[in-house]
Parts: C-alpha cells; structure tokens; sequence
C-alpha cells in the first residue's frame, strides 16, 4: 500500500482494532504541519476549539489546569510550549480547516480500501502541540483513535481495555463529564502496558476504548490525533451516557449495556432528552474552570502562575 500510509498489509488489516498497530505515514511532508502554516492556524482558531493545558507531577490530574491563548501570536505560543509543560488542543481541524478535512477524508478512503469492512462513518481529527517532557495522563477515549506523530518523539503505553483497567462506570463517567482524565490509576498497572516509542512518521492504532498514557520524550512534539465512529460505536457511547445519568442524575445503578433492544432504545430517548440540559452542561463547566492566560510575551497569567 502505497499513499499517506506507507505500510498496510494484509496481516494489518487483520489486527486492526484487536491489536496495537504502528504504522508509517509521510505526513512530515505536508506543508499544513510546517512552523508557519501551524502559526497561522493557532492565531485564528475559534475558542470553543482549543484546550490549552498546564501539567503537574506525573499522573497527577488534580494539576491538570486549562487556560486561555489570550490573543498570543502563533509563534509566541509555540515558543511558550517550546518552553514548558504545556499543551495546546486544537480539536476538529477537521471540521474548522477544509485542508485538513480534506487530508483526513483520503486517510479514510485509504483505510476503507484496504480493509473493506471497515465501517467507520465518521471521523474527525485534531492537533496537538506539546512540551518537551510533557505527558498526557492515564485516560480512555469513546470513540476510536489514531495518533500520528509529525515532529518529536512519544512514548505510549497502553493498557487492557477491562477491568481493573477500565470499568463500565468509568466509560459512563468519560461519557457524562466529557473528562477522560479522571479515571483512577496505579503504577503497577505499567506491569501489564504495551509501551510503544512513537518517532516522527510513524502513526499508532489501538482496540476502542484501551486506556493510555503518553509521555514526550524528546522535541516540542507535534501530533495529529484522529476520533472515528461507527454505527455500533455511536451506540455504545449512547448507553454510556444514558447509563452515566441513571446513576449520577437519578441514583440507579445501571444493570446492563446493550446495545440493541427495548432497552436500548429507551435509553436512547433518555440521554437525547438530557444530554443538553442545564444539570449536565453545570456538571462539565465545573471540571474545566480556567485557570490561566498567556499573556503577549507567552507567560502564564492566572492561578497557576501564583501557585
């Protein structure tokens, strides 16, 4: 296979999804992920768009503070990222820039040619610029992922995607909060991670929903990060969130998680009718409070910079 993925085989398309999978891709080459193309890109994205991150010790998320770009220029916030443990999100780049909505729909093509089962429907896909030694803490995603390393070097470790590793009230949690971050970890779980060192050029697949944690190991790293879904994995997220409200809205414990049925379908009407209302959008606000602002020069301003 020969295209934005260099290597695809047969044996490849049979692991995928069951298995971890490092690939290779030429997306170094493309001019959207130059220095200046990505400048350009951070000093016009919409602020409903990004997450600008502030870390603190390993694993510790009661230090993971979100922040503001305050109208820095694109190079000045690349340099503050350069110069400490920082990341920035930029979320669906896809759907904001049409050149990489455009990028990411070949990748897709690509994917559904060699692996004619292939029933993603959906996808979607993001930027992320990191700090030299920074990290992303132990999480799990509900859709499925991809991550693409453009500049710099990764270290990811993945872990079983069952308990005690990951639970069915965690993926409610991840549902209901939209916070991945919060799901408890252990070092000993490391004695049973798949630990992958990912370098420029090489892209990363995992089974849905196996939790992560990613450490940077050297450069400012830049990375495409990839969400897809699929019928059943809509449905999946559907009776995660359903299921999240029964038991933090109304105290039920939830007893089951299919995803087709009577059941299914209540549970469907159940999260459309809530997902948006004031209780859930008052539970997500709380866990993102802004904490900080760079300020013209790429200094944090805020509660970080006093603590």
């Amino acid at each position: 296979m020969t295209g934005i993925l260099t290597r695809f085989s047969g044996r490849d398309a049979l692991l995928w999804g069951h298995q971890p999978l490092k690939l290779t891709h030429d997306l170094g080459q493309q001019a959207l992920f130059s220095r200046p193309a990505l400048a350009r890109l951070i000093e016009t994205y919409p602020r409903e768009h990004y997450s600008l991150i502030a870390m603190g010790a390993k694993h510790d998320s009661k230090l993971w503070q979100e922040g503001d770009l305050g109208g820095a220029s694109g190079e000045t916030v690349l340099d503050a990222i350069t110069q400490g443990r920082l990341w920035l999100n930029l979320r669906n780049v896809s759907g904001v820039d049409a050149a990489h909505g455009h990028l990411l729909d070949e990748i897709f093509a690509e994917l559904r040619q060699a692996m004619p089962g292939f029933d993603a429907n959906k996808w979607q896909s993001g930027i992320l610029i990191s700090s030299p030694g920074a990290q992303v803490y132990y999480h799990a995603d509900l859709p499925g992922q991809l991550l693409w390393q453009i500049a710099g070097k990764k270290r990811v470790w993945l872990y079983p995607n069952d308990a005690p590793f990951l639970t069915a009230r965690h993926l409610e949690d991840i549902a209901l909060f939209d916070l991945e971050v919060d799901i408890p970890y252990a070092p000993w779980y490391d004695e049973h991670a798949r630990v992958f060192d990912l370098a420029p050029g090489e892209m990363l697949s995992w089974p849905l929903n196996a939790p992560h944690r990613v450490e940077n190991v050297e450069g400012l790293s830049i990375s495409m990060t990839v969400s897809f879904s699929s019928p059943a994995i809509r449905r999946r997220e559907v009776v995660h969130l359903a299921n999240g409200l029964l038991r933090h809205r109304f105290g039920i414990a939830p007893k089951a998680a299919r995803i087709e049925g009577p059941g299914y379908f209540a549970k469907a009407v159940l999260q459309k009718l809530l997902r948006d209302s004031h209780w859930v959008r008052s539970q997500r606000k709380a866990r993102r409070e802004v904490a900080f602002q760079l300020d013209a020069g790429g200094q944090a301003a805020g509660r970080m910079a006093a603590e």
